[in-house]
């Protein structure tokens, strides 16, 4: 690396370390190189001043730089820890930067550039600058304060007239924004007090892998299964979709089955590979989750994927197709399995609970339930995963009212590739990957990080 040949010890590795993590540029080095053989002092601290560098970023390069500089290792790299992602940026860098030059442009370029960054979501609200959420961060970009006009012109540029007719009569909107140009977008649109506001969740361009997600090998073994219910659960924004659309892809691949997917809106576009795969939009494709999952009983499928199990009829047709001999993929706001399995049973009238008790117990092949912590450097996040088998043992424990027993189970299985929620943060948290902060604000059981 000729930008920091000239440099030596750990002002060489704090360099390779910034440059890797596209952090900074070569020209930057070499200009802040310059100035350290004038000035003296150390590389970072140069590079901060500059503003080319994050205070952040700077103590996080320096302490990891620090330790290989001294012929050891930073615990997060001893102990295998995943990268960030690739050009990932910290989002207290993105609060530095003026987006003003935005203003009164289309709504797509603000789309473009909230990509570009790697937001998760684009809020555009009235009275509000417009943000973003970054790594699991709500930031507000330097722009001017938008008004109610602004939001409606912006909204009116990507719907139907008819589409706006509908969102002035409900205040509500549900749709998928696709552009070309760089995407597809999960949105809402609704009216607030002060005015129209619409909120985008970024789509990835493409369906990502179990690796490229750091999921681990082990949650395989669902795609392997001829029929039965996985559910995947986990709080708003914790990744449950590209998770189920991993797996989904994985089956795509892997095997040669007919795939239906019940969505609203559709988010990740799947091409039949393998498979014969059906996407269908509720409430345009088709009435409601349930009129499309008994729709869908008739039409031949092996796989179905649900986006989200809601209701009762939802979750009674879902189970009913895993007990029929079809494989069942859906997600539920829940945050643990023992929750999630009570919720698949409470939200039955008490007469019926004890026959969908004995239903799911044997048609539940398992639970992974997720959420996605910050990275300890600000560059991601992590998740943080429970994961159950539906053993013997665990069938026993629905069958006969003991899911409390749960969780005895998860941690005596981690042979068979079970975790708890708890062990899973206690991991990152040992691999240096999330502060200690985080572990506490995310376990379950809070205490054991406190020690």
């Amino acid at each position: 690396m000729s930008e920091s040949g000239s440099l030596s010890g750990v002002d060489q590795v704090f360099a390779k370390i910034a440059l890797k993590n596209n952090l900074v540029t070569p020209e930057q080095i070499k200009e802040c190189s310059a100035l350290l053989e004038a000035q003296g002092g150390d590389l970072g601290s140069i590079l901060q001043g500059k503003g080319y560098l994050s205070e952040n970023h700077a103590t996080a390069i320096r302490r990891k730089a620090e330790s290989v500089g001294t012929g050891g290792s930073s615990p997060a790299t001893a102990k295998g820890a995943p990268p960030p992602p690739e050009n990932s940026i910290h989002y207290q860098d993105v609060e530095k930067m003026d987006f003003s030059d935005l203003y009164g442009k289309p709504l797509g370029a603000y789309l473009a550039k909230a990509r570009e960054l790697g937001a998760s979501d684009f809020h555009f609200q009235t009275d509000t600058p417009p943000m973003i959420r970054l790594h699991g961060h709500l930031v507000k970009w330097k722009h001017p304060v938008l008004t109610s006009e602004d939001v409606e012109r912006g909204i009116q540029s990507l719907v139907e007239p008819a589409e706006w007719e509908i969102i002035r009569q409900r205040n509500d909107y549900n749709l998928t924004y696709d552009r070309e140009d760089h995407g597809r977008y999960r949105t809402n649109i609704l009216r607030q007090r002060k005015g129209l506001d619409v909120i985008f969740r970024i789509i990835p361009d493409r369906i990502p892998s179990l690796e490229e997600l750091h999921l681990p090998e082990v949650l395989k073994e669902f795609t392997k299964f001829r029929q039965g219910l996985l559910l995947i659960t986990g709080p708003g924004g914790c990744g449950k979709s590209s998770t189920m659309a991993a797996l989904t892809e994985l089956v795509n691949i892997e095997r040669h089955d007919h795939i239906v997917t019940v969505e609203e809106p559709i988010e990740y576009l799947f091409e039949s590979k393998n498979c014969n795969v059906n996407q269908r939009h509720v409430r345009v494709h088709t009435e409601s989750f349930a009129s499309a999952l008994r729709s869908a009983m008739r039409a031949d499928p092996d796989v179905i994927m649900v986006g989200e199990m809601r209701d009762l009829e939802t979750i009674s047709m879902a189970v009913t197709a895993a007990e029929t001999g079809h494989l069942v993929l859906g997600t539920l706001h829940t945050t643990n399995a023992i929750r999630s399995v009570d919720r698949i049973i409470d939200v039955f009238p008490p007469k019926e609970q004890e026959q969908i008790r004995a239903m799911v117990s044997e048609s539940l092949r398992g639970v992974i339930s997720q959420q996605l912590v910050p990275r300890a450097d600000g560059l991601g996040r992590e998740p943080a995963l429970e994961i159950m088998f539906a053993t013997s043992a665990v069938a026993n424990m629905v069958r006969e009212r003991k899911t409390f027993q749960l969780l005895s189970v998860l941690q005596t299985g981690r042979n068979k590739g079970m975790c708890a929620m708890d062990d899973s943060i206690h991991e990152l948290l040992n691999k240096g990957v999330i502060t200690r902060e985080q572990a506490i604000f995310r376990a379950e059981d809070s205490a054991r990080f406190r020690k």
